[in-house]
């Protein structure tokens, strides 16, 4: 046996640490050499030697630990250390006494090594840090017998908690408890002044049961407890406790064992929390270029579901989109991107983007698709694009379809029949710059559904294309169209691995039970033509049999049409919706530049207060791009007491003109 504070008291006045270095000098063989000393003793060892001596809590310590030193030879030894540091001034350590033995060379036994190999197995698959904390626990707990264990998190001087076992808040100490803010709780770092230490260190404690520690840790481990911080790269990539209720032994085997088990941890948890932070970001970045809600239609009701990719980066190119082109069209589109990659979702947004600003101005189905073909073939990307896009008339139930490359939509017929829509299609986007997408008409009746999905559902390594659409059609005729939104679910199927992001849009159409009467004017360029529009408008009114509301109708007419024939050039038409109790006046025109509101008119000022009238005397008002031009509109509420007529010519489909 070797004495150490022999060796600390040879060499007063110099630091602790340096008065450890002989002894490992003296018992590897060799000259009292510090560089030399530190040179036998292996790397990995050496903060848990130096440990014994960092200032604590507790002014007397007792600890112990193993160690290896290489000898001149080669010849590797381990030594056994048991001392207890005395606190010299201002509690820091200022004497060191104990005893260096040397032990039998300790090997893993079979049963440990199988354990590391389990451990790195599963490790390897965990993705997140919820599922290396299930691996942690199935690899501390029931093996060591332990009573609790706790995988953390260090930010911000706080401990946040990401497992707990048993996860009952009375299982854990008082200061656990209080901070018990959502599944897990978290706690200042402050207040575990060992633990902090450990931390700072990144060494391995391991305290037996009697040991004098602060509330927040004694209650975690009373019989014993293991803090094994969590090394990842040069840094700490979190901290695991493990904890005993009856008295427990650490035998060298089991410290061993620690060791290696919180250095594999460490890693995992350092590549699980850049996993988690690569796919919060792809999730922000998918839901930001998805629709967060889709609008509510006339006659109908849209669902739509999207479900990323399980293996990679969970970004992907699906894409949809429900677009209210008027009052009584919607156009709806599901599109695919090349790829699962943020270039993919970036490629995809910005398709979304343009097939929405190509839809909103009023372009024919086919015309939108080929812009956007020549958009994305003009962005030189490698990526190209599927999309097919359908425009529906809610009042007459009447489809557009266009497919680019895009598998077909199915429809649901009300008596539970189900059918592939035969789309002629064109290539997808992307491809040739002079593609041309082939129009097909279907005619829709109240009750069918229509549902447009992209090839991640019906397709995959074991399930062919056919069999997926198969499949599909067949969940599709069996589910329940009174509750859309189930019947999307169901159409999801159970879950299984998926190995591309899926994407589906689902619309139910109901029809309109109660048609609009429409009327329609086309104004000429006289000097008197806002006069014939509002004499039309009139006659109108009076055939509709709404009187109260009348001199606001014929004020935003005026105003309206005056506006449209002084501000630009070309045509100009006047259109009277009535739907229900709302009378809607639309003047369209050729500029494609919307009105400026003024902000400020005096009371000088001869124009500018036409825009302020209409938005005071309607209810709702706005101005929407069309093709060749703009549309303003406005709607105004029409007493409800007006209505008998109104009824009978609804039921009959009346257009007046």
């Amino acid at each position: 046996a070797l004495r150490v504070a022999q060796h600390a008291g040879d060499r007063a006045g110099v630091p602790l640490q340096e008065a450890l270095l002989p002894v490992v000098e003296a018992v590897g063989g060799g000259s009292h050499d510090d560089e030399a000393a530190q040179s036998r003793a292996f790397p990995e060892d050496m903060p848990a030697l130096m440990s014994v001596l960092e200032p604590n809590l507790h002014p007397v310590r007792r600890r112990e630990l193993e160690f290896r030193v290489r000898r001149p030879a080669g010849e590797v030894i381990w030594l056994s250390l048991s001392c207890r540091v005395l606190a010299g001034a201002a509690d820091e350590p200022g004497q060191l006494l104990g005893v260096v033995t040397a032990t039998q060379v300790r090997s893993r036994s079979a049963d440990d090594v199988s354990r590391i190999q389990w451990l790195t197995a599963a490790l390897d698959d965990a993705a997140t840090v919820g599922d290396v904390g299930r691996v942690a626990l199935a690899a501390l707990r029931e093996p060591l017998g332990a009573d609790r264990v706790a995988l953390a998190d260090v930010r911000d001087e706080r401990l946040m908690v990401t497992l707990l076992d048993p996860p009952e808040q009375d299982a854990w100490p008082e200061l656990w408890r209080a901070q018990w803010r959502s599944e897990w709780p978290d706690a200042p770092v402050s207040a575990l002044p060992t633990l902090r230490l450990a931390l700072r260190d990144g060494r391995m404690d391991l305290w037996p049961a009697g040991t004098a520690l602060e509330p927040g840790l004694e209650g975690v481990g009373p019989g014993g407890l293991a803090v094994l911080p969590l090394p990842a790269k040069g840094s700490v990539a979190g901290v695991c406790l493990v904890g005993w209720d009856r008295p427990h032994e650490f035998i060298p085997e089991e410290r061993s064992l620690l060791t290696a088990t919180a250095a594999l941890i460490g890693q995992a948890l350092k590549r699980a929390h850049a996993h988690d932070a690569e796919q919060e970001l792809a999730t922000m970045l998918q839901r930001s270029l998805l629709p967060r809600r889709l609008p509510e239609l006339p006659g109908g009701t849209a669902v739509a579901r999207y479900l990323p990719a399980r293996r990679g980066l969970q970004v992907g190119g699906d894409w949809y989109d429900v677009i209210a082109l008027s009052e009584d069209r919607v156009a709806l589109v599901i599109g695919d991107v090349q790829g699962h990659s943020a270039g993919a979702a970036t490629i995809m947004g910005q398709m979304r983007t343009a097939v929405r600003a190509y839809a909103v101005e009023g372009h024919p189905p086919d015309v939108v698709v080929s812009h956007a073909n020549r958009l994305l073939v003009g962005m030189e990307t490698d990526l190209f694009a599927t999309c097919c896009y359908v425009e529906l008339d809610m009042e007459e139930g009447t489809t557009l379809f266009v497919r680019a490359g895009h598998l077909s939509p199915l429809l649901r017929h009300p008596d539970g029949t189900t059918e592939e829509v035969l789309v002629e299609g064109g290539p997808p986007l992307g491809v040739l710059a002079d593609a041309e997408f082939p129009l097909t008409s279907v005619a829709l009746s109240p009750g069918t559904v229509l549902a447009m999905v992209t090839d991640g559902l019906v397709e995959a390594a074991d399930l062919p294309l056919d069999a997926g659409m198969e499949r599909t059609r067949v969940a599709l005729a069996a589910a329940d169209p009174e509750d859309p939104a189930r019947m999307a679910d169901a159409l999801l199927g159970d879950g299984r691995r998926r190995e591309d992001d899926v994407a589906l849009l689902l619309l139910r159409y109901d029809g309109m039970k109660t048609k609009p009467i429409r009327a329609g004017w086309v104004v000429w360029r006289l000097p008197d033509a806002v006069m014939h529009a509002r004499r039309f408008t009139a006659r109108t009114l009076r055939r509709w049999h709404v009187q109260e509301a009348a001199d606001a109708v014929l004020l935003v007419v005026s105003e309206l049409v005056t506006n449209a024939l002084v501000h630009t050039q070309g045509s100009v038409r006047l259109d009277l919706v009535l739907r229900g109790n709302r009378v809607r006046v639309s003047v369209s025109d050729s500029s494609p530049r919307a009105p400026a509101k003024p902000v400020i008119v005096d009371w000088e000022s001869t124009g500018g207060r036409g825009l302020l009238l209409v938005e005071a005397v309607s209810d709702a008002s706005g101005t929407v791009p069309v093709a060749g031009g703009k549309q303003v509109w406005s709607e105004i509420t029409v007493p409800e007491g007006e209505t008998g007529h109104r009824e009978r010519e609804a039921v009959n489909g009346g257009e007046l003109r």
